[in-house]
């Protein structure tokens, strides 16, 4: 990705040592959509960007933490942490956190991925310094007592079942594990029934301590900011709760590396007396700063990415033997997936199968029609900027492009490289991640031929 910083300046201290430095990485027009980035003494980031014309702000912290840091033992830690930043600090009690937000009628959650974790709140911009107190608060003062830790162990188990009635979601955790087989990678972000049964309040506190430190964090803001006011309040909240870190510190890169994932033609069922199948058929795919990755991603939109795509017009429209078909991307620092997803009837799954390999197998050989690209580069153009429209989804794109990346891009440069995609692009990328041996998982009730014939998927 690219990254325009016009501008750097550090303030120093009353001793000449630099205290912090401030660069603008976008510039908007008239202030607006600007993006600026300071980075504190102890190599806490703070990223924001303005937008003068709304009245809500939303206020993050990126933690450079995810699932994959887990050792399998640890498998889940993440994401009980992140349940326990909400159970109470030394000055608020979990009622007092949720309480505070509710009470300006403002929006409060967090989530935990393969690769990072991220805590946030929406609110009225005259209430961003409530948010801001609130949220650092939890990531600095988390008591993390054990009588919490067994309270919401319950809670995890439940979401843990939760998924786990939902075969639709399920089936992607399975995907994972046929893909990339016992690996942080390949093991569910909620953990598993054993995993949180037996993590102890002790052994996640050792794991907050080691990667909640100021240089694994990103904070980000967007909406009616001011960054200088931001960075501030920041600073204050951190200090109170003296984990600005050693003035030395510097940021951790963002992750890196190349990993191959050989599992072609790998065949994983699980036996679920569902009234559906639910299969996902696919391949390795792309990290996420592979440059090609705009070229899969137009690939994925024309395959997979709407009603006028190729495989719902031939498995749901033509065929009617399914009613949700879709293909996706995940990309992560070092490897991703391409996948088709479909759930359908037990006894039309070879059917759907069989399509769905005949259409890659097609791409794979033939590329996609002119016309499916231009109608895949607009759709895709679109939903980018349809999804970007309020302050959530601009500061998920600052802080995530501050933690994964290191680099910004603007919105317009997005389009640009999405628009820039040729025929042979596509035609390229569809050879070289279609043309490769499929893996497939599948969550059902199949019958024992039925379960046989899998292999004929993948082969």
């Amino acid at each position: 990705m690219t990254s325009r910083s016009s501008e750097t300046t550090a303030r120093p201290s009353s001793e000449g040592r630099a205290v912090a430095r401030t660069q603008t990485l976008l510039k908007g027009e008239n202030g607006i959509g600007t993006v600026r980035r300071t980075t504190l003494p102890g190599g806490l980031r703070i990223v924001t960007e303005t937008l003068p014309s709304v009245r809500s702000a939303t206020f993050g912290i990126w933690v450079n933490v995810g699932s994959r840091d887990e050792t399998p033992s640890l498998n889940g830690a993440t994401h009980y942490l992140e349940h326990l930043l909400f159970k109470g600090t030394s000055s608020r009690s979990a009622l007092d956190i949720s309480s505070a937000i509710d009470a300006v009628g403002g929006e409060m959650n967090a989530f935990t991925a393969k690769e990072y974790t991220c805590y946030y709140a929406r609110v009225l911009d005259t209430d961003l310094p409530l948010a801001i107190d609130t949220v650092c608060d939890m990531l600095t003062g988390s008591l993390i007592r054990q009588e919490d830790v067994d309270a919401e162990r319950g809670v995890i188990l439940e979401e843990i079942a939760m998924t786990e009635d939902d075969p639709g979601d399920c089936v992607h955790d399975l995907f994972a594990h046929t893909m990339l087989g016992d690996t942080p990678l390949g093991r569910p972000v909620l953990g598993t029934v054993d995993t949180i049964n037996a993590l102890t309040a002790d052994r996640i506190r050792r794991f907050y301590k080691k990667h909640y430190d100021p240089t694994h964090l990103v904070v980000a803001a967007a909406g009616n900011v001011d960054h200088a006011t931001v960075v501030r309040q920041v600073r204050r909240a951190f200090e109170k709760a003296g984990a600005l870190g050693s003035p030395d510190a510097t940021p951790v890169a963002p992750r890196a590396g190349s990993r191959k994932l050989r599992t072609a033609g790998r065949v994983e069922l699980l036996d679920r007396q569902t009234e559906q199948a639910h299969v996902v058929l696919g391949m390795p795919g792309l990290a996420r700063t592979d440059e090609r990755r705009w070229a899969l991603s137009v690939l994925s939109t024309a395959l997979g990415g709407g009603m006028s795509s190729r495989l719902f017009q031939e498995v749901r429209e033509k065929r009617g033997l399914a009613y949700s078909v879709y293909s996706f991307t995940s990309g992560f620092a070092d490897c991703g997936l391409f996948g088709v997803y479909a759930g359908c009837r037990p006894s039309q799954v070879h059917d759907v199968l069989k399509i769905c390999r005949d259409e890659l197998d097609k791409v794979a050989a033939d590329g996609l029609t002119d016309d499916e690209i231009t109608r895949a580069v607009g759709q895709l153009s679109g939903s980018t900027v349809l999804g970007l429209e309020d302050t959530g989804a601009i500061m998920t794109r600052i802080g995530k492009s501050e933690l994964a990346w290191g680099e910004h891009m603007s919105v317009t440069d997005m389009l640009t490289r999405i628009a820039d995609v040729t025929p042979d692009d596509v035609r390229e990328v569809a050879r070289d991640i279609l043309g490769s041996r499929p893996s497939l998982s599948v969550i059902g009730p199949l019958k024992a031929k039925q379960a046989a014939r899998l292999d004929e998927a993948v082969t």
